[in-house]
């Protein structure tokens, strides 16, 4: 935080005014909003490497400019003890004009090694980059806590966009906008400046989310769309044009599904399969399209960014050029690829056919 900036009240002052808020909270969500607090949020984050290093999008109504392209925070920045190659990539990624980092308080198990990477690099660079992560608690409690351990871990005072984790059924939406549910925690800490927008996410079913959106004003959504999206639970037909209705900020996941899509995917032994819930869908074989057909696939939807994880700086360097080189498909063009996607289309929605309760 700069200097001449406000500072964010103590952490217990956020407790004292979350316990006297929570009955408020409760009685204003149906009008998405909490009476302002006298503190102020910086400035959104600029990174001067990004109008020169790919096209830039509306992030919805936020008023952000985002790269096309964006870092996941899973892949190597989760995996556990992999410090060497987790906080280099996200130096690198500033470096060339990502503007937009997505995390989440479950990315790298208890641990939590995602946040700790990121949270590296955003000491000394956290005005570089739109920082996103999420809670998949249900209750306002649990989400309070998981936030707090987040900015902790992230080394920062404040998140641009707090967000509903895999929202997947009406169970879970219900849950969230109970009474002392997650709702409370995300509308009670926007209020106290702890984080500056709201989000939901989901890979599972579109009708939850749509349920949800049409509950709440959120600022954005991070859902899966890819080439094989139309074969299966579709995202695209309905849940896609409400969200560009409601004007989010709309995000892009799972655009090679974890890599089943892609023609240079060779599946783990099924045995592995098995082990993982990645196995609810048994791949015996690679993917269908390119790296390049799945990226401008995406990017092609009305959409302000897609997230990807990347294994090595390789990866990333490689997923900044083709967002630069980015053109929009021809209608004929997607189709072609949904068409293409057809055979490999299961496997590149395994998270669609998770049993969830």
């Amino acid at each position: 935080m700069k200097r001449n900036e406000p500072e964010q009240p103590p952490v217990q002052n956020r407790r004292d005014f979350m316990r006297a808020g929570g009955a408020a909270t409760a009685a204003l969500l149906a009008q998405g909003a909490l009476p302002r607090v006298a503190q102020a949020l910086p400035g959104l984050p600029s990174n001067s490497a990004t109008a020169g290093a790919m096209p830039t999008r509306n992030l919805g109504k936020t008023g952000y400019r985002v790269g096309i392209f964006s870092l996941g925070g899973q892949s190597a920045i989760e995996w556990g003890q992999n410090e060497a190659v987790a906080v280099p990539m996200v130096e690198r990624a500033l470096d060339l004009g990502v503007n937009y980092i997505d995390t989440s308080s479950i990315y790298g198990g208890p641990e939590r090694w995602s946040e700790r990477y990121i949270g590296q690099v955003m000491k000394r660079r956290r005005s570089e980059a739109f920082l996103a992560s999420k809670t998949k608690e249900r209750t306002r409690d649990g989400s309070m806590r998981m936030l707090e351990q987040s900015l902790k871990l992230l080394s920062t005072d404040h998140l641009d966009l707090w967000q509903l984790h895999d929202i997947g059924t009406l169970g879970d939406v219900n849950e969230v906008f109970a009474k002392d549910g997650a709702m409370e925690a995300l509308v009670e800490a926007r209020a106290q400046k702890m984080v500056r927008f709201l989000g939901l996410t989901g890979h599972h079913r579109p009708e939850p989310l749509m349920d949800a959106i049409r509950r709440f004003p959120f600022d954005a959504t991070l859902i899966a769309l890819n080439a094989a999206d139309r074969h299966h639970h579709g995202f695209i037909t309905e849940l896609l044009p409400l969200a560009v209705e409601k004007q989010m900020g709309i995000i892009g996941m799972k655009i090679t599904g974890r890599g089943r899509l892609l023609s240079t995917w060779t599946p783990p032994p099924v045995e592995e399969q098995k082990r993982s819930w990645e196995g609810v869908v048994i791949a015996n074989g690679p993917g269908t399209i390119g790296m390049r057909d799945a990226m401008f696939y995406t990017l092609s939807l009305p959409v302000s960014t897609v997230i990807i994880g990347c294994d090595s700086v390789g990866q990333l360097e490689e997923n900044v050029r083709l967002a630069r080189e980015f053109t929009p498909l021809s209608e004929a063009q997607m189709a072609a690829l949904v068409e293409k996607a057809a055979p490999c289309s299961k496997q590149a929605l395994f998270f669609r056919f998770f049993e969830r309760a």
